[in-house]
């Protein structure tokens, strides 16, 4: 029976860069996120250039029960997923007592609980099989709580901590759990208004095309978690060095313009 990997938020940034890595390697895929034209244009272009098969799914994964229907989607479509890549979310930058308080709901719904639907079911169905991988997208800020991002900082901890422990819960069953944690990467995630805080102007952004191949790496052969970049691993190494209190000045003024 062929099998797939399932990429959401495959359309842009690093999922659309594992995409076209994934596919290079004839890999045959099952992409999702927002954008339908979008979708199609990679649907044609990857089957025309690579011979793999790719299937298609424009699904808002905001909306938590969209994360049911594209299980169910792929299910009844008898679509056999063996990997499956937790790319899709989004952040926003700013004062929490100026953030639009929808915008941060619907961060959570997309980073947290769409995940976790996404996890649950298709593990399920890995364990019943004793095979199956699953990469969730983490960030380094979930070793490092960032100010002026503080839902966003909550959701990605959230990612790691429940990746951990799922990985833990899932031994012996032939499923892996592994754990993407990206710094600052190359993509349109980055608002202009970001550009300008100190973290920005003092450390160059990882290509995207760079993280993207650790996550092709981790999700194909890996284990556990991966930091990418080795002051991001230092640095969360430090975090548990450093009093909480020294770290959050030290990020109060890496997060500022001034």
């Amino acid at each position: 029976m062929k099998q797939y990997i399932l990429i959401t938020g495959a359309s842009s940034g690093i999922g659309y860069e594992m995409v076209q890595q994934l596919a290079a390697l004839e890999y045959n895929l099952i992409i999702t996120a927002r954008s339908e034209d979008k979708l199609v244009a990679m649907q044609q272009e990857l089957t025309s250039r690579y011979g793999i098969t790719v299937h298609h799914i424009a699904t808002d994964l905001i909306n938590k029960a969209q994360a049911v229907h594209l299980f169910n989607h792929v299910k009844n479509s008898g679509y056999l997923v063996s990997h499956l890549v937790n790319n899709a979310g989004f952040g926003e930058y700013g004062s929490f007592l100026e953030t639009p308080l929808e915008k941060e709901l619907d961060m959570i719904d997309l980073n947290v609980s769409s995940l976790v639907i996404l996890t649950k079911l298709f593990a399920r169905d890995m364990a019943a099989r004793k095979s199956g991988r699953i990469m969730n997208v983490s960030s380094v800020i979930a070793y490092l709580p960032f100010p002026y991002q503080s839902v966003y900082s909550a959701t990605k901890a959230f990612v790691l901590a429940f990746s951990q422990t799922i990985a833990a819960e899932l031994k012996g069953t032939g499923v892996v759990v592994t754990t993407l944690a990206p710094g600052v990467t190359e993509t349109a995630f980055i608002s202009e208004q970001m550009r300008e805080i100190n973290l920005l102007k003092s450390n160059k952004p990882s290509p995207v095309k760079t993280v993207a191949t650790e996550g092709v790496n981790l999700l194909l052969h890996g284990k556990g978690k991966k930091i990418i970049g080795f002051q991001n691993r230092f640095n969360s190494i430090l975090a548990g060095i450093l009093p909480d209190s020294v770290m959050m000045k030290i990020k109060m003024k890496l997060a500022s313009a001034n």
